[in-house]
């Protein structure tokens, strides 16, 4: 029998967020982090900090249970508001989804917080049965918001040499060959001048033919420095010409590396250089926070990865050079709280509130 609880945290969990989240079910993800929750904060979103306790079932015994989650908050004109746990809940395993759930729904109704509508997005693996286990349990699936529901993952729980083994051979000979020709990568102070540089190289990601949508470099600024300040982020940099040519920044939350921007000049020299800086910096990452694993952070779904019309396709191509472990998570599925107010939403409020926000602020609304 599973049941849980749910509550806002207490201000001293608050002051501890991100050792709390790093230990509950899953290891956490940096986009639950209290730096992300502080840079959502400076951009529309409110952040709340929400707490499940009660007891579930693991290898067929009762065990406690405890899971940490963010939450962000948006009020909507007419209909209340909408939570967006993004990157959550932390769970074991999809059996412990339908106890979240019913925690959601007695806690908002017992204090009366206006909650129409619950957007959860666990990182679970995505196949037939889990999906429709979601669905049987009344969530709503609707379309993912983060680049990362599906994503190449690097198993970094190794020394530095089976990692580098592990990696395909077009990956391997490039971070060789790349050291071999002297391809120099340095990790670089967030100077205004460098992340201005970092900016202009992410408008050319993909050699300028991947279909990314950058926000406003007031956004990534504020990213960049807050991961940066809380000792989790860094930024490398490789040359050409004097002038940096690939850029990556990068991320360490708990024991997982996450590959978080990147950019590159198109028409570059120098060989295998996008993958040295990766190299360089998931190695470092292995090194000084003892990762197990790096996420690249974006590529097609696995049944898309030779679709070359997908927006993706080029990273992906890239990304899969260093492993062929693709993962597809279950992406947003929605908790209807009120269904009157959310068919309101779907039909109409959401797509008026998204043009409204891209036209005043020229950013995407999640």
């Amino acid at each position: 029998m599973r049941e849980f609880t749910a509550r806002f945290a207490t201000d001293t969990e608050i002051a501890n967020w991100d050792q709390h989240v790093i230990a509950s079910p899953g290891g956490g993800n940096m986009l639950q982090s209290a730096s992300f929750a502080s840079v959502k904060a400076k951009h529309g979103w409110e952040p709340l900090y929400l707490v499940y306790e009660g007891s579930t079932i693991l290898e067929g015994q009762p065990a406690p249970f405890s899971s940490y989650n963010l939450v962000l908050q948006k009020k909507v004109p007419a209909l209340g508001k909408i939570w967006y746990m993004i990157k959550g809940p932390g769970v074991n395993s999809v059996e412990e989804i339908p106890a979240i759930l019913e925690a959601n729904q007695k806690f908002i109704k017992q204090e009366k917080l206006g909650v129409f509508a619950v957007k959860i997005e666990p990182d679970i693996l995505a196949d037939e049965t889990t999906n429709a286990f979601l669905a049987k349990s009344g969530l709503v699936k609707t379309f993912n918001i983060q680049p990362n529901d599906s994503t190449a993952v690097l198993d970094t729980d190794k020394s530095e040499e089976e990692v580098l083994k592990s990696l395909s051979s077009r990956g391997r000979n490039a971070v060789r060959r790349s050291a071999r020709e002297g391809c120099q990568v340095e990790r670089v102070p967030l100077t205004e001048e460098n992340m201005r540089k970092m900016y202009a190289l992410m408008d050319t990601v993909g050699q300028g033919t991947a279909d990314v949508t950058l926000r406003s470099y007031d956004y990534y600024r504020d990213f960049w420095t807050t991961f940066e300040q809380a000792g989790q982020g860094r930024l490398y940099f490789t040359y050409e010409d004097g002038e940096p040519s690939v850029g990556a920044y990068v991320i360490a939350y708990g024991d997982k590396g996450t590959y978080k921007d990147g950019g590159s000049k198109p028409r570059r020299k120098q060989y295998g250089d996008s993958h040295q800086v990766q190299w360089t910096a998931l190695t470092d990452l292995m090194k000084e926070y003892g990762i197990k694993s790096y996420d690249f952070c974006g590529t097609p779904p696995k049944s898309e990865l030779k679709n070359k019309e997908h927006n993706y396709y080029g990273l992906g191509l890239f990304k899969t050079s260093f492993t062929k472990e693709v993962i597809d998570y279950v992406g947003v599925w929605d908790q209807v709280i009120s269904p009157a107010k959310y068919r309101a939403w779907t039909s109409s409020v959401e797509k008026v509130m998204r043009q409204l926000w891209v036209r005043k602020t020229g950013q995407p609304f999640y």
